[in-house]
């Protein structure tokens, strides 16, 4: 039996969860908590790279502010009362996000590295790390998302062309597929002669729906009624050519439906991926969740450099048509619970079972 309260304090510190990210200097710690030490009277960041505190000296806290409040002075070697590294990074991205969605022109690599003071090389790196996407990406991305606006409110294609911010038509026609997955006109007309293809099955979730373009798989639906799901298919693309399944596409079908019941395993298909940039960024994100897995929509945010964007992060779940393929049932509530799904809460539960059981 203990009597010495040295010894029981560091029984109690090393028992606790926060005492190995502070042995381990972990970074992804920093900013869920603080730690003070008894013996120096400062507080530090879990990644200090000062020498490591004898156990019995440290006390946790859950702000800088709550360290403060207790009498400790923060460290100058960690800083921990100023913004983490990653924090000053991805407020440093999305200004340079802002420059790119105001500008005219796509600004060059060189010139964000030069507006961010860093070398072409960093920027890249960090840009990516933050948002999921490269500045040419994420710029072009921007633009798809103009252009799809400016055609619903445009009179002519000429027009969305320019108002979108392109300076010729030949500019833009040489990547409107990339841009939009279809020529403007088609696009404008609501699918008008794009061929989709699509079949309904049965897997464990209820009904599926699988659909198809010439880009790669641009649907994955699940539901309890298959004709709800094709008429979902239908309303999004109302004057496609929709094409019902043959020999090859069952395949096709069985492979996805095999991924669906075992998602663990991967889904090496091309995919059909459309969608806002902040959206991109957001399934990026969700597909960097490793199987088995969750994470908040907070902390989705964070990752992606938009830490006040919960909201829109849930709505980007929402917007996804890639059931499984962009797995936004990973993504919980910040007390674990779960919270909505597209295709039904007792889905999402049995995913992250079937997950879980794999991991």
């Amino acid at each position: 039996m203990m009597s010495n309260p040295h010894e029981m304090r560091a029984v109690q510190t090393t028992g606790d969860s926060r005492w190995s990210a502070v042995v381990a200097r972990d970074a992804a710690a920093d900013g869920l908590f603080f730690y003070s030490v008894r013996s120096t009277g400062v507080y530090c960041r879990p990644s200090c790279g000062a020498r490591q505190p004898r156990p019995e000296n440290v006390d946790f806290h859950a702000t800088a502010a709550d360290a403060e409040r207790a009498g400790f002075r923060p460290c100058k070697r960690c800083k921990p009362d100023q913004p983490t590294r990653q924090v000053q990074q991805a407020a440093q991205v999305a200004e340079l996000c802002r420059h790119i969605e105001n500008a005219d022109e796509a600004p060059t690599l060189d010139a964000l590295a030069e507006r961010a003071g860093m070398s072409s090389y960093h920027l890249h790196r960090v840009f990516k790390e933050v948002t999921g996407l490269t500045p040419k990406a994420y710029a072009a991305a921007h633009r798809a998302k103009r252009v799809r606006e400016a055609l619903t409110r445009s009179d002519t294609v000429t027009d969305a062309i320019y108002d979108a911010g392109y300076n010729s038509n030949g500019r833009f026609y040489e990547g409107s597929n990339d841009v939009l997955g279809m020529t403007p006109t088609r696009f404008r007309e609501g699918g008008a002669e794009t061929e989709i293809r699509f079949a309904i099955g049965q897997c464990a979730l209820g009904a599926i729906l699988v659909a198809r373009s010439d880009r790669g798989v641009c649907a994955i639906a699940l539901g309890d009624d298959p004709d709800v799901l094709a008429r979902e298919l239908q309303d999004r693309f109302p004057r496609a050519r929709l094409m019902g399944d043959d020999p090859d596409f069952a395949r096709l079908v069985a492979q996805v439906v095999g991924f669906v019941e075992a998602p663990g395993v991967g889904l090496d298909l091309p995919l059909d991926v459309r969608g806002t940039a902040f959206q991109q960024r957001v399934w990026q994100a969700l597909r960097d969740i490793p199987s088995g897995s969750t994470a908040s929509y907070a902390e989705i945010a964070q990752r992606i450099g938009s830490p006040k964007s919960v909201r829109a992060v849930a709505q980007a779940c929402g917007a996804n048509t890639l059931a499984v393929a962009i797995p936004c049932h990973r993504v919980v509530r910040s007390d674990g619970g779960l919270s909505g799904y597209r295709w039904g809460v007792e889905r999402k539960s049995d995913l992250l079972t079937r997950e879980a059981r794999r991991a």
